[in-house]
């Protein structure tokens, strides 16, 4: 029944095989299927070395690796502890009445695969946090259900951290469903082979999540030209036009590192080039930017028109989603188009190859991978194939290989500091310099408080580089006083985001200017920081400046989430994970060890309520004022400052309130 084999414990049973093995730091990683096993490695890089304690008799067997041990019975039941015997997770047990246990495999009739169902019992009383971005009003994710797919602005990342002291990694791409019940926890799979799943344990969360990055990777070290300012809007038409704005920065001796062409600079969807009637000179365009000091982003989509000159290579080379029934049609926006597929190294390999040949040679280093999820017009996964296997089985690791594909090519070239702007993320992206922005999100107070707490669990769950839209995309009229109270405070936040971006499609709507290829789209209103009065310019140059000062500081954060994994911005309990009241602490959030941010996501609101974590010394980074930690206080909160606190004396080291007084 149990045996050791290459390093791991194994156990069969009823044709049911069952895995337990070290992998990484006080990690483990378990995986049964009625099939053969497979090794996979969907985000878990490999390990060379498998050491572990296994001890076996009649009754039970047990692997310890480190801080985390793992038994499993005679009876099949797996149970996790720490290094001190607390128990962390445990299958629910197999009984008479319900006929089922932990791990129940459905097979489908007359087919290869199986429903899955892992369930765990649930501890009432743990807080759970990460597993990516939900537009929903939770941080702490206990009694919550996830769908686990992705959508415009939904991500499904599926790393959870728990308060009892594990990290748990559902190493299965495929689309499914976690329930975080009260009385259970259960992860499903409606089509999948084998049963995957990663589980680590530390005495904190900062253990926890570097342990997390050692079995799945770290973000590259972020290029010198992330730290700043980045513009953008929907969508700058023309080459001049984004000159004229280019210069009109510099011209105000505006702080500004990026500046971004949006969609439709192209002639179709699938082509990968400009459109030269209105980008006549990109070679020109990217030089004089340099010579400003602005890095030029450009969107790519993964869309391929049925018009597009590649259409046709791409279809007979198997480069493009299938559809398994119906028409292949999967994406209808300004034309038909079918997906790209990532999936297939030969396709990464053919879009490399024209985005180096239409963008990369002509300077440009950086790319925006808008639609990652891919988008579908309709989420059916039952209809699509990838190279890799049915969407349903595998179709969450597509925003892995798109990332990947920019990656390598950009790696092949010689570049070191790899970013690249991506709508989208499963576990593993952030090794291949996805920075993930929250999608298109509507423009208002409501969805600006959902972003605090989606970003804090896109954090925990393994992805460091996180930006927002400032001001949300869709709607907000720079004319009306409400939004411009709105963009005010979102931009405040931003200014503590790991990257600090303006964009959004503004009101009114300016329609389109062409017939074909770049004039087909519209565009939205003005969008940069001039474009809301001069009260709202006047706050949003302060904190300009502010990130300006900060850039040493933020270089700092970066290196350390390159060399250890740790996210820039992070909940409170990730610092002080003694103190109780920081875990509960669900709208403010810690911007490196030293800043403590508590954004204002209220219309009108004047003054907020602040919790000031236990074992340090705060200092209101405007005033002046000093508390000592472990106590809830009331802070004014005006139109032009964000509640922001310095930890013991940092102060001398943050020239914050120096920068804000200019």
């Amino acid at each position: 029944m149990f045996r050791l084999e290459k390093g791991r414990l194994v156990r069969e049973y009823d044709h049911e095989k069952v895995w337990i093995e070290p992998w990484g730091r006080d990690a483990l990683r378990v995986r049964a299927s009625y099939l053969e096993i497979t090794d996979d490695e969907w985000a878990l890089l490999p390990v060379t070395e498998k050491k572990a304690e296994i001890l076996m008799d009649e009754h039970k067997a047990t692997i310890i690796n480190g801080k985390i041990k793992a038994e499993i019975t005679k009876e099949g039941q797996i149970c996790f502890y720490n290094q001190h015997g607390k128990r962390l997770l445990q299958e629910t047990r197999h009984t008479y009445q319900l006929k089922y246990g932990g791990r129940e495999f459905k097979a489908y009739p007359g087919g290869s695969d199986y429903s899955l169902k892992l369930r765990l019992e649930a501890d009432p009383d743990e807080k759970l946090f990460g597993m990516g971005q939900y537009q929903h009003a939770f941080l702490n994710l206990k009694g919550c259900s996830l769908e686990l797919t992705h959508r415009n602005s939904q991500i499904s990342v599926p790393f959870v951290l728990s308060s009892a002291g594990y990290g748990f990694l559902w190493h299965n791409p495929a689309v499914g469903q976690v329930h975080f019940s009260l009385n259970v926890t259960e992860w499903s799979a409606p089509s999948t082979k084998q049963l995957d799943y990663w589980i680590t344990a530390g005495d904190t969360p900062a253990e926890i999540e570097e342990s997390y990055a050692l079995a799945t990777g770290k973000a590259p070290m972020m290029p010198d030209y992330g730290l700043g300012f980045w513009q953008c809007k929907l969508r700058y038409r023309t080459q001049e036009e984004l000159l004229t704005v280019a210069r009109e920065y510099k011209r105000r001796q505006l702080p500004i590192d990026v500046i971004v062409i949006d969609f439709f600079h192209w002639t179709n969807q699938g082509d990968w080039q400009f459109d030269p009637e209105y980008w006549p000179d990109p070679e020109g365009m990217v030089q004089e930017l340099q010579k400003l000091g602005i890095e030029l982003m450009v969107s790519v989509w993964p869309t391929v028109q049925t018009e597009s000159g590649n259409y046709r290579e791409m279809l007979e080379k198997g480069y493009l989603l299938r559809s398994d029934r119906g028409v292949r049609t999967q994406f209808q926006f300004l034309g038909q188009n079918a997906i790209f597929d990532a999936t297939n190294p030969e396709a990464r390999q053919f879009l490399w190859g024209l985005i180096k040949r239409n963008y990369y040679d002509k300077g440009i280093r950086v790319f925006w991978l808008d639609e990652a999820e891919p988008e579908l017009s309709v989420y059916d996964h039952d209809i699509y194939r990838y190279h890799m296997g049915s969407s349903q089985q595998i179709g969450n690791i597509y925003p892995v290989k798109y990332s990947q594909t920019f990656y390598e090519g950009m790696a092949s070239e010689g570049q070191a500091h790899i970013i690249n702007l991506v709508r989208c993320a499963w576990a593993g992206s952030q090794r291949y310099g996805a920075l993930v922005w929250s999608g298109d999100i509507h423009s208002s107070f409501d969805t600006l408080a959902i972003q605090v707490k989606a970003s804090l669990n896109m954090a925990i769950a393994g992805i460091p580089w996180w930006t927002t839209d400032i001001g949300g995309f869709h709607g907000g009229n720079p004319e009306d006083s409400s939004f411009r109270e709105c963009v005010v405070r979102w931009f405040q936040y931003g200014a503590f985001c790991p990257v600090f971006r303006l964009h959004g499609d503004r009101q009114p709507f300016i329609p389109p200017t062409g017939a074909k290829g770049g004039g087909v789209c519209g565009s939205g209103s003005d969008n940069e920081v001039w474009s809301y009065g001069e009260e709202a310019y006047g706050i949003m140059k302060t904190y300009m400046l502010i990130r300006e000062r900060l850039r040493p500081y933020i270089a700092g954060l970066m290196q350390e989430a390159h060399e250890r994994g740790t996210p820039p911005m992070r909940p409170l309990f990730y610092d002080f994970p003694q103190d109780r009241l920081a875990w509960e602490t669900e709208d403010q959030y810690m911007f490196g060890p030293e800043l403590l941010v508590a954004p204002v996501v209220v219309e009108g609101q004047r003054s907020r309520g602040v919790y000031l974590p236990a074992g340090a010394q705060w200092t209101h980074a405007f005033s002046g004022e000093t508390w000592e930690g472990g106590q809830r206080i009331t802070v004014d909160a005006p139109l032009e400052q964000i509640p922001l606190f310095l930890r013991d004396g940092a102060g001398a080291r943050l020239p914050i309130a120096f920068a804000a007084q200019e």
